[in-house]
């Protein structure tokens, strides 16, 4: 599928080398994401962020994964977190990886909802 007008991928540019659990697990997401309320999807060159008011969430497509970047007010301390960066004295981005539509799970989408909450 080709890229916009403004050189910018659309959503379904992001998944053209992906399995297709990984697009699966981003329908899963998405379905969590909107079920806290208003969310919109921005394409960009090398993720696609889900946007409240300002971006919550961050997600890279991988060959068989994606790898989910969420907005934190604290520190979270979980084996499913990859990678932990303090941005600010009190923001933190949490990256972890998704592998299917079951690791949209009950902590999963709390994350989700506090990461949601903080953008508003």
């Amino acid at each position: 599928m080709p890229s916009t007008t403004t050189g910018t991928p659309s959503v379904a540019t992001h998944f053209e080398k992906s399995s297709p659990s990984v697009a699966a697990t981003y329908a899963a997401l998405l379905k969590a994401s909107r079920g806290l309320g208003q969310v919109r999807e921005e394409p960009k060159k090398t993720s696609i962020h889900l946007v409240r008011k300002t971006a919550f969430a961050g997600v890279a497509t991988r060959k068989d994964s994606l790898i989910l970047t969420l907005k934190a007010d604290h520190k979270i301390d979980s084996p499913r977190i990859m990678r932990v960066e303090q941005t600010s004295a009190n923001r933190w981005h949490l990256e972890v990886r998704l592998t299917s539509p079951a690791d949209i799970d009950a902590e999963l989408r709390l994350w989700l909802s506090n990461a949601y909450n903080i953008s508003s």
